[in-house]
C-alpha cells in the first residue's frame, strides 16, 4: 500500500518536449514574406516586370473595348426616298422619324439619278424579271439620297422601314403607314453593313460625308 506522505508521489509530472520539432512547426505556420513587396505598392512597376505582350494586353484592352463601342455607334446606313415618296411630299416625315429615333444625318443629296447609277445600285438584281422596271421606276423622278449614322442603324433602319411589301408591314413603320403596293414602297434602306458601305461609296464622295458631334449625343448614348 502506498504511503501518501511520501513526497515522491506528489511531484508534478514532467513532460519533455522536443525543442527542434516545436521550432519547426512554429516556423512553418508563419506567412512567407513577399519576395518583391514593391510590386504590390507600385502597380506600374508590377506591369513593367511582365512581358511585352502582357503589358500591351493590360493597357490596350480598355482602349480596344472603348474603340469597339465607338465604332458600333458610328455605324452608317444608306437611305433613299424614292420618286413616289418625293412626289407625295413625305421627305420631311421620313427624315423626322430618323431624327426622333436619335440617328444622325451625315449626308443628304437631292438628285435625278442616272440610269448607270441605278443599274449599278441594283446590280445584284440584274437577273430578276422586274429589274428593268425597277430601274425605270427609280429614274422616273428625283430621289433623296441620305446617310444616317448611329448604333445598329442598319438593323434598326430596316425595322423602321417595314417589309418590302407594304401589305406585310406593321402600322407604325414607314411603309406600313404610307404605302399600299410593293411597286410603290417609297423608300430604300441598306440590308446589311456591307451593303451600306458599298451604297454609301456609290452615291457619295468621302468629302461629302460630314462628321460632327450632335448636341443631343450625350442624351442619346450612355
Amino acid at each position: 500500500m502506498l504511503n501518501q506522505s511520501d513526497d515522491r508521489y506528489c511531484l508534478p509530472i514532467k513532460v519533455r518536449f522536443d525543442q527542434s520539432t516545436t521550432q519547426t512547426s512554429r516556423s512553418s505556420t508563419k506567412p512567407r514574406p513577399l519576395s518583391r513587396p514593391w510590386l504590390y505598392k507600385r502597380p506600374e512597376r508590377w506591369a513593367a516586370s511582365r512581358s511585352l505582350p502582357f503589358q500591351l494586353g493590360v493597357f490596350l484592352c480598355p482602349v480596344l473595348a472603348l474603340y469597339s463601342v465607338m465604332a458600333a455607334k458610328a455605324e452608317r446606313t444608306f437611305i433613299a426616298i424614292k420618286p413616289d415618296g418625293v412626289q407625295r411630299g413625305l421627305i420631311g416625315d421620313i427624315i423626322k422619324r430618323f431624327e426622333q429615333k436619335g440617328f444622325r444625318l451625315v449626308a443628304l443629296k437631292f438628285l435625278q439619278a442616272s440610269e448607270e447609277l441605278l443599274k449599278q445600285h441594283y446590280i445584284d438584281l440584274k437577273d430578276r424579271p422586274f429589274y428593268p422596271g425597277l430601274v425605270k421606276y427609280m429614274g422616273s423622278g428625283p430621289v433623296v439620297a441620305m446617310v444616317w449614322e448611329g448604333l445598329n442603324v442598319v438593323k434598326t433602319g430596316r425595322v423602321m422601314l417595314g417589309e418590302t411589301n407594304p401589305a406585310d408591314s406593321k402600322p407604325g413603320t414607314i411603309r406600313g403607314d404610307f404605302c399600299i403596293e410593293v411597286g410603290r414602297n417609297i423608300i430604300h434602306g441598306s440590308d446589311s453593313v456591307e451593303s451600306a458601305n458599298k451604297e454609301v461609296a456609290l452615291w457619295f464622295k468621302p468629302e461629302e460625308l460630314v462628321s460632327f458631334k450632335s448636341c443631343a449625343y450625350d442624351w442619346i448614348y450612355e
